[in-house]
């Protein structure tokens, strides 16, 4: 379970130019990056993805990941 960023703060980050990030948009943002890092890693097999999860929840919360609607 990841308590550190909080979803609040997280969902804040995701919520700019007048649309409001929902807690499913942060789900799929937070899974589509975690999937980039694994693939950047060379897909190896680790027993836990949470490491990977957790450094997408990172970047979501510092700015550098945003959702882009089509």
């Amino acid at each position: 379970m990841i308590n550190q960023p909080s979803v609040d703060v997280m969902l804040t980050k995701l919520s700019q130019d007048g649309h409001t990030a929902s807690r499913y948009e942060l789900c799929v943002v937070a899974s589509k990056r975690a999937r980039q890092i694994i693939e950047q890693n060379g897909g190896r097999e680790d027993v836990s993805r949470l490491k990977e999860l957790s450094i997408a929840c990172t970047e979501i919360a510092s700015g550098k990941v945003g959702s882009i609607k089509d």
